[in-house]
């Protein structure tokens, strides 16, 4: 039986069966499960090798630029179709055991093939009469489902900041002052006497006094009034999650003692 090492390079060698004609090509190797030990050749076979027939490993042998087979082409070709998708199921490791003539157990030796003599125990035999699978122990497992609740976060909502212009009406109350004319006549007196006759006795003048009035005047500038930003708060609340969960469930038939039915 070839080790996990020994097959380690041989993928893509020649496979020849007894009559020393070619059966194709390594495609892959298939290990026991339960072992790790190598199982199963899976070749290429077919005109342009677009078929891949598996053949038992157990007894293939490396020679200089082959793996050899203890099997002939017909059988090798004739051999029940199987997924090579990484597994066999157990249908299928039965079917081809069968094919090539090696009994099928699902308790298998460290070959993968059955043990010598029938079923391979593991110092235990078999208890009970199981009616509807194979017989374990004498005890039978009960399960049930378990709700498990967590958290994931996602995205529940977008906030932003937008800055836009807007114009109002604004009125101010300003003070504003103006000069206005006032007329005053006084007597003619010793200390204006010489004031008042200092021009001619009659005379055309003109006097110009000029007057100034306030205005209000606008002007416009921008003043910083506050800063504004987005925070975010972390709220938790409570809420409640249900679903269906699935139990098994276990009674006894028969004769039962009364109170052992559960």
């Amino acid at each position: 039986m070839p080790t996990t090492q020994e097959i380690a390079d041989w993928k893509g060698q020649k496979v020849v069966g007894n009559d020393d004609e070619k059966l194709g090509t390594v495609e892959d190797i298939y290990l026991d499960e339960d072992t790790g030990r190598p199982e199963w050749l899976a070749v290429k076979t077919g005109l342009f090798g677009t078929k891949v027939s598996f053949v038992p490993l157990a007894d293939a042998e490396r020679h200089d630029d082959h793996i050899h087979v203890p099997y002939d082409k017909d059988l090798v070709k004739d051999s029940p179709n199987a997924e090579a998708d990484g597994a066999l199921s157990q249908e299928e490791e039965a079917r081809l055991y069968r094919h090539y003539g090696h009994d099928y157990s699902e308790t298998r030796s460290d070959s993968g093939l059955p043990a010598a003599g029938g079923d391979r125990t593991t110092g235990r035999e078999p208890v009970g009469e199981d009616v509807s699978g194979p017989e374990t122990d004498d005890a039978m497992t009960r399960s049930e489902e378990e709700l498990d609740v967590g958290t994931r976060r996602r995205e529940a909502g977008r906030v932003r900041l937008r800055k836009y212009v807007v114009t109002e009406n604004v009125t101010r109350t300003v003070p504003v002052q103006r000069e206005e004319v006032r007329v005053e006549r006084e007597p003619i007196t010793d200390a204006n006497r010489d004031a008042a006759l200092a021009g001619g006795e009659l005379t055309e003048e003109e006097h110009e006094v000029r007057l100034h009035a306030e205005e209000p005047v606008v002007e416009k500038r921008v003043v910083p009034k506050e800063r504004v930003r987005l925070d975010k708060d972390t709220v938790t609340e409570e809420q409640q999650v249900s679903d269906e969960v699935r139990k098994e469930r276990i009674e006894s038939e028969g004769d039962v003692a009364p109170g052992d039915a559960r």
